[in-house]
């Protein structure tokens, strides 16, 4: 069984760390979710943003999400892809050496990396976009290409293929984001 790595931390966008979680146990995969200073048993706070009408995204409280794996036990060579949830946790997330290291090391191995939303915020810290198309909330767009990624504005129920990785604005994308994901990982789904 392919092992999948998940980051994701406290106000991590609810959708983004609990759907691709959930589809990815559904399709078979074993998927460990990780938070740095968090051991496996221990819940990270989630908040749900919404598209109400607003210049932004809305912001409330979400589910409390329980990891079911150590950050400290990650050994990114035990992992077939990676993914990154959005919301706020991408922020304080990308200050953590071990999360940056082991973004590098999904790149540098060619593995698989999906990243939706705030997500991208990690990629731009671990030096990972330079010369890549992806997509991310409108918002991190500036960041992308600061970073210099080729920044996609794409609908937010859709997703950006760029080699090994996969990007979406936001949940509204899950379906596009979890089948490309699974599709860079080698699999196919039979209905």
């Amino acid at each position: 069984m392919k092992k999948i790595l998940l980051l994701t931390g406290d106000f991590a966008e609810d959708y983004e760390t609990m759907v691709p979680f959930q589809m990815l146990l559904m399709v078979g995969y074993e998927v460990h979710a990780v938070c740095p200073g968090k051991k496996k048993g221990q819940t990270v706070k989630t908040a749900i943003h919404d598209f109400e009408g607003d210049q932004t995204y809305s912001e409330k409280p979400g589910h409390n999400f329980t990891l079911n794996h150590n950050f400290d036990n990650v050994k990114p060579s035990d992992y077939a892809g990676l993914v990154i949830a959005g919301g706020r946790a991408p922020e304080y997330l990308r200050l953590n050496n071990k999360v940056i290291e082991i973004v590098k090391h999904f790149f540098e191995t060619n593995k698989p990396v999906a990243s939706i939303c705030h997500g991208a915020q990690i990629l731009t810290a671990a030096d990972v976009v330079k010369g890549r198309k992806l997509t991310a909330y409108p918002a991190v767009g500036p960041e992308v290409t600061a970073a210099g990624g080729h920044f996609q504005q794409v609908d937010a129920d859709k997703a950006f293929v760029d080699g090994n990785l996969v990007s979406s604005p936001a949940w509204p994308g899950h379906p596009a984001f979890i089948a490309e994901f699974i599709k860079l990982l080698g699999a196919k789904i039979q209905i």
